[in-house]
């Protein structure tokens, strides 16, 4: 469909609703502006990334850049945090369908993540309807009923978390919407839409647009998000510095990076956060070729093991020392309202979690779930006592240490028979759900998304490739992944259950490859459809 926008074009099977209330030709025309400004600089970047990872291929490894040592010794801060992002201390993240940002907002939560990304399954339906309720979310007009009838609204003068968006990453297209024939940046496309249709009326109400940027790998990419920030600004009258934005580290190459990060996001920085699943897949990943980079089951990977620890801290002491606010990770342990001992463990090992993070000089953290809010906030309210965060806390005892950020010997670790299946389970159900259009599922009392279905291939592929052995001494090959995935495919339903089918040829081609796969969503977004 064409909306005389010259070279865009959107599906014809775009609905009246989406049109009026999204993809107006004022929106359209400022995402044209941005695509054409900027999209040429993404892909180089892109392309930055292959040539980085075929460096470390070919037996190299990471450090410090030289070249921008002397932003890392010079003294300077970031901007002045605004006055609703100064109290961080717990936040709580979800997909943005109407009754999770209802629940989201009304949970006690200092701030709420609302996820585009990697929570999300990008259906045009999703994304759209998604914009929509932001929109709603903004103006506080927000509403949902259940088909049982219970309706679902936001609370009336209450304190409601702060609002944050996480578009989708640098690495992704949206299909949906073409330029000259070529897809768009997704980025580019999931903030535009946000700040086109918001960013008025945020400030109106006293705030501003805030966002999560994901997946970044080098600073150079925090720079093109500076850049589109402040051209957005100027499109639409409002003043530079008006947007703040967290990074997620979650990438080993951007953990040798995040003072550079804070730097070039300088004026709209709001921090920087602990992204552990995604951290995880990309160590992985980016050292797919290095058999002494081999990890243990899943479950064995904790904050707790060295190169997660020396991130942790890293990043602590790179804020602070900036006047940036540290966030922690994901808690992605689910509560059950009906089994009080998956409820109990629930609690016992977040509240353990937090405990670590809170004693590394965290400001803030992460959970997944309404009830664990309490939880979290309990240990941050126990350690920050009336103070809205603990920047104060300098960390100047970590040091920049290139042998720890890489330090993946976890002693007494393993990978076990239970482990491998464990992935296998995990990637068919996620992908199934993810392929129906469903983004985030809770799987064995965990939340799991994007990231951590990443982990479990990843490590399929990792052992396969390397022929790790078990604790049992049998060595994991594509034979016997061939067996287990069998095995638990059948016990799940078997191959013509649902669409597990398709599911499996997914997943094989992922395990199976020579190649290792930059991103699961990648070949997934080829198959995904509109659910109905």
């Amino acid at each position: 469909m064409s909306l005389n926008i010259e070279g865009l074009e959107i599906p014809q099977t775009t609905t009246a609703i989406y049109l009026e209330r999204v993809l107006t030709a004022p929106a359209l025309q400022f995402i044209k502006a941005l695509q054409v400004k900027f999209n040429p600089t993404r892909l180089e970047l892109l392309q930055r990334r292959n040539h980085r990872q075929t460096a470390l291929n070919n037996g190299g490894s990471l450090d410090f850049l030289p070249e921008t040592k002397a932003i890392r010794d010079a003294d300077w801060q970031v901007a002045s945090t605004p006055k609703d992002l100064e109290d961080r201390r717990v936040e709580i993240t979800g997909p943005t369908d109407a009754k999770m940002l209802i629940n989201a907002l009304n949970s006690g939560a200092k701030v709420f993540m609302a996820d585009l990304e990697d929570s999300l399954s990008p259906t045009w339906n999703n994304v759209i309807q998604g914009q929509i309720n932001l929109q709603d979310a903004v103006r506080q007009t927000l509403s949902f009923q259940n088909e049982d009838g219970r309706s679902y609204q936001l609370k009336p003068g209450g304190e409601l978390a702060t609002l944050l968006v996480r578009p989708r990453g640098w690495h992704l297209n949206e299909k949906n919407v073409t330029l000259n024939g070529e897809a768009i940046s997704a980025s580019l496309f999931d903030f535009g839409l946000y700040f086109f249709h918001n960013v008025h009326e945020r400030i109106k109400r006293g705030t501003a647009p805030y966002f999560y940027l994901p997946k970044m790998e080098s600073h150079l990419e925090a720079r093109l998000w500076n850049d589109v920030f402040n051209f957005s600004q100027d499109y639409l009258k409002v003043p530079r510095g008006t947007i703040r934005a967290t990074c997620l580290i979650e990438t080993i190459l951007a953990s040798f990076e995040m003072e550079e990060f804070l730097y070039e996001l300088k004026d709209h920085s709001s921090g920087l956060n602990a992204g552990r699943w995604d951290y995880i897949f990309s160590m992985i990943k980016r050292f797919s070729n290095h058999p002494d980079k081999i990890l243990p089951d899943r479950s064995q990977v904790t904050m707790g093991v060295p190169f997660m620890r020396a991130y942790a801290e890293l990043l602590v002491q790179s804020c602070h020392k900036r006047g940036a606010h540290a966030i922690g990770g994901m808690a992605a342990f689910i509560p059950s309202r009906r089994d009080q001992e998956v409820n109990d463990q629930a609690i016992r090992k977040v509240t353990e979690d937090k405990q670590r993070e809170v004693s590394i000089g965290f400001d803030g953290t992460w959970v997944a779930h309404p009830d664990l809010v309490p939880v979290a906030m309990k240990v941050f309210d126990a350690a920050l006592m009336d103070s809205p965060n603990q920047k104060s806390k300098l960390r100047d005892d970590v040091k920049r240490d290139v042998a720890r950020l890489l330090d993946t010997n976890i002693p007494g670790s393993s990978i076990t028979e239970e482990g491998v299946r464990h992935n296998i389970r995990v990637a068919i159900q996620y992908l199934s759900s993810w392929l129906h259009g469903l983004g985030a599922v809770a799987l064995y009392n965990l939340m799991e998304d994007a990231a951590t279905a990443e982990i479990s291939r990843a490590q399929l592929w990792q052992w396969i490739r390397h022929k790790a052995k078990m604790q049992d001494g049998r060595v994991i090959t594509a034979e016997l992944y061939n067996q287990y995935r069998q095995e638990e495919l059948d016990a799940l339903g078997g191959p013509e259950k649902d669409n597990y089918r398709q599911v499996v040829t997914l997943l094989d081609g992922l395990v199976l490859s020579p190649e290792f796969a930059e991103f699961l969503t990648l070949p997934a977004y080829d198959l995904l459809r509109d659910a109905r």
